[in-house]
């Protein structure tokens, strides 16, 4: 082996280590006015392959002689395109990550009584247990709803048309490959069957009934049809023409993917995805708004928040979350107040999965997550769509609303809102109930106009100290147009030097909290958030005015800073005229002890805070800001504390002036011992606790030289009369680029080892052919007998010579 082999080896290596998934395609989404022949004549003239329209006036055009993926982008390609005075705009491109929502597990059959002849019918627990256990089908069907004349589209990858449980629905005009650019959704087979997604989620909906095959689905007499959209690369284009497809003709789109559930990740729709949701929802169904179902996700395990995904807690979707076979919140669900709603799905290994249609015409009973979840909410949405078929958008929600049943659903966060509905992070709503949703869209009356309001908060670049928290009140006295609530956004900017330990809750006026973000362990970024739309459902039905109270906990140990932050509320300027008619329908809570005590508490408070917003006698009518920053660790003195420890106390404010002597002052109140987190100062000027430096537990000064306790992943080291608090682990081994330097440090030694190697090899083969290869180079022959160079030999034996040198 000679040594430019190794070396050529070596640079492999390298190549292969560092490389990364690549982020540009060949493909563009070009803005161009004058319609579809302008933008054909366009691409042509600049070597593109026209695709098709994409939303609006944008077009999906590619580019056959770029490279499909790549590190960086076609500059040169791009340059032209722009300056051609058509096209107003042109993005190339990027690939976004997207994971479909279902889980691998096995389960075993169960007996259940048929009732239908479909083979499967038994093991579907979920449609056939009775006595208030299952989503309440069966009643619906009985009724004639079926969902006959209601079209849903799967977005996914392919749909297996010929299926015989599913040709019969099978709708071609709800179907498209927008990987490879036909009418045929059919899906790409592989030994993994790693495609099979959009299949069982399309039986979901459904499935023929009473076929003697298979299973049935919920809505086993609406149109189904496939878009296959993630067996290839995901753009911002590609969705977009998903979401955007037929819209006249498809009333609901059910996804069951989204951006990565790992728990670090935030993303949402790019700008053109957001186009085609603002399209479906204000021009489709003639008007009436397209409906789209969406999976809430399956991050539970690490400890994601569905409201870091721009779709499940976008005001124009329908999120859903997953319930067990036993009521309990399933291990790989995520809780948020952006989830509306809910459906059974499987659980843990002990507990039953959804049975449904699976590739290779085959039948599965193993299906599973948020994934199955959303399918069986778009087909009892069809049910109630073929109830009354001028249901809009919003119309979906407010019956979804309305009509969940909280009551098996095991959760320990169940809470009644302002309104007295029950609703909780990880079930919404409650289970959906087929049978109500249809006898409610029956005498429904379409709600009033959507109207929106923003109240921003008038300060910015608020700190927020480690281990502490930022309150901030806006006290709201007037929503143009909005005085009954659906969504409520909280726009939040902010930068953090851990994004994932914090913490944000909005409270309203009537005591309602929303939980708008939990903490996330696996998210070490340092990006913040910029206007990320941060919404909660649980305040609907609720009035907007009063004081809004918005909770930023920083868990970490390094200040981070809230830019800016403002609420917008969607609602109506009116209620419902025909309210009391509905709720005498309004669901039983949920049973359980600790929660309702919960829930009875959380009403006082929304009691307390509604009596208390004082509405007369103030003629401003904007909004106003209190700024609090609290340290949860500080425990507040006892009552004789702060009463045998005040010397001057000040009558307006109830507040302490000036302590005793030997006591100490802080913030507003007099202690004895000051509390973890500050030292005290004692002399003839001053008696107060202050904060100690940010990497001392507790301390004896503010130095980080007089730390006497560390947090928990730092120790104290002591030297020189000083004690430092020092990390466990240096900062450069931090986690989040832990596996960076350990591939580093192996990809040297690899490279250490062949350099030896090579200089090894080397070394010996030289020794061992000096003589001939000096022989060689010193003999000429004279009457050119055509003898070979022996060391020449040598070296083309050994591959380091070409014939031709």
């Amino acid at each position: 082996m000679c040594p430019q082999r190794i070396f050529g080896l070596a640079i492999v290596a390298l190549v292969t280590l560092g490389g990364r998934v690549a982020a540009y395609t060949n493909q563009w989404a070009v803005h161009i006015g004058g319609g579809p022949e302008v933008a054909q004549q366009v691409a042509q003239e600049h070597g593109f392959q026209y695709l098709d329209k994409i939303v609006d006036d944008w077009y999906h055009i590619v580019h056959t002689s770029v490279m499909k993926r790549s590190a960086e982008p076609h500059l040169g390609v791009h340059e032209k395109l722009i300056q051609d005075r058509r096209v107003r705009r042109a993005e190339q491109q990027r690939v976004k990550s997207r994971t479909k929502r279902d889980l691998i597990m096995k389960r075993g059959p169960s007996n259940m009584r048929t009732v239908l002849n479909d083979d499967m019918w038994p093991q579907m627990w979920y449609l056939n247990r009775g006595k208030g256990l299952d989503m309440n089908v069966q009643e619906a069907w009985a009724e004639g709803i079926t969902g006959h004349g209601i079209v849903v589209t799967i977005l996914d990858d392919g749909l297996e048309k010929n299926h015989p449980d599913l040709y019969r629905n099978y709708d071609p005009q709800a179907s498209y490959d927008v990987n490879n650019h036909d009418d045929d959704p059919m899906p790409r087979y592989d030994v993994l069957d790693s495609n099979r997604h959009g299949t069982r989620c399309a039986g979901e909906v459904a499935a023929t009934a009473n076929n003697s095959m298979c299973a049935v689905g919920v809505a086993f007499g609406a149109g189904v049809g496939g878009v296959r959209m993630l067996d290839g690369d995901v753009t911002d284009a590609v969705e977009a023409r998903s979401l955007s497809l037929n819209p006249q003709h498809i009333d609901i789109y059910s996804a069951s993917w989204g951006p990565d559930d790992d728990g670090k990740t935030v993303d949402g729709p790019g700008e053109l995805a957001t186009r085609a949701f603002i399209e479906g929802i204000t021009k489709g169904r003639n008007g009436k708004g397209s409906i789209f179902v969406w999976a809430s996700g399956n991050g539970g395990r690490d400890h994601d928040n569905c409201n870091c995904d721009g779709y499940t807690n976008s005001i124009w979707t329908l999120s859903i979350s997953s319930a067990t076979e036993n009521g309990q919140v399933p291990w790989y669900s995520e809780a948020c107040s952006s989830t509306l709603a809910t459906t059974y799905s499987s659980g843990s290994s002990g507990e039953k999965q959804v049975v449904t249609t699976d590739l290779h015409h085959l039948c599965t009973s193993s299906h599973t997550g948020t994934s199955a979840s959303a399918p069986l909410a778009a087909g009892i949405c069809a049910l109630a769509l073929q109830a009354n078929k001028e249901l809009t958008w919003r119309d979906m929600q407010h019956i979804v609303v309305r009509t969940a049943k909280p009551a098996n659903l095991k959760a320990p966060d169940w809470v009644t809102n302002g309104v007295g509905r029950n609703v909780s992070h990880s079930f919404g709503y409650g289970l959906m109930d087929a049978t109500a949703m249809v006898r409610l869209a029956r005498r429904w009356r379409t709600v009033p106009e959507q109207h929106k309001c923003e109240v921003l908060a008038s300060h910015t670049g608020r700190p927020i100290p480690p281990k502490s928290q930022l309150s901030l009140e806006l006290h709201v006295k007037e929503c143009s147009g909005v005085n009954f609530l659906e969504h409520v956004q909280a726009k939040v900017s902010l930068m953090a030097s851990r994004r994932g330990d914090l913490q944000i809750q909005l409270t309203s006026p009537q005591g309602t909290k929303s939980t708008l973000l939990a903490k996330r362990p696996h998210d070490v970024s340092k990006a913040g958030f910029n206007q990320w739309p941060f919404m909660s459902v649980h305040t609907w039905g609720e009035r907007p005015h009063g004081t809004w109270k918005l909770e930023i906990h920083n868990e970490g140990r390094y200040q981070d800073t809230l830019e800016e932050f403002k609420l917008v509320f969607y609602g109506t300027e009116t209620s419902l005229e025909f309210d009391d008619e509905l709720d005498k329908d309004k669901p039983l809570p949920p049973v359980n002890q600790e929660v309702a005590s919960q829930e009875d508490d959380n009403t006082a408070i929304g009691a307390r805070h509604d009596n208390g917003v004082d509405t007369e006698g103030d003629p401003w009518t904007g909004s106003q800001q209190v700024e609090r920053v609290s340290h949860p660790e500080v425990q507040g003195p006892t009552t004789e504390n702060q009463t045998s420890g005040c010397a001057i106390v000040d009558p307006g404010s109830g507040r302490c002036l000036e302590c005793k002597l030997n006591w100490f002052h802080h913030n507003g109140i007099c202690v004895y011992k000051c509390p973890k987190g500050t030292y005290g100062i004692l002399d003839d000027t001053k008696s107060v606790c202050y904060a100690c430096h940010y990497s001392c537990l507790t301390c004896s000064g503010s130095s980080d030289t007089e730390c006497t306790s560390c947090h928990e992943d730092a120790e104290i080291s002591s030297s020189l009369n000083e004690s430092v608090c020092i990390l466990r682990e240096l900062s450069w081994m931090m986690q989040s680029t832990l596996w960076f330097y350990r591939m580093t440090a192996l990809f040297l030694i690899n490279v250490s080892v062949f350099v030896l190697v090579a200089i090894y090899l080397a070394v010996k083969w030289y020794i061992r052919n000096r003589s001939s290869l000096m022989y060689g180079y010193s003999k000429v022959s004279d009457s050119n007998n055509g003898e070979t160079h022996k060391g020449m030999d040598k070296l083309q034996e050994n591959g380091c010579l070409s014939d031709s040198e």
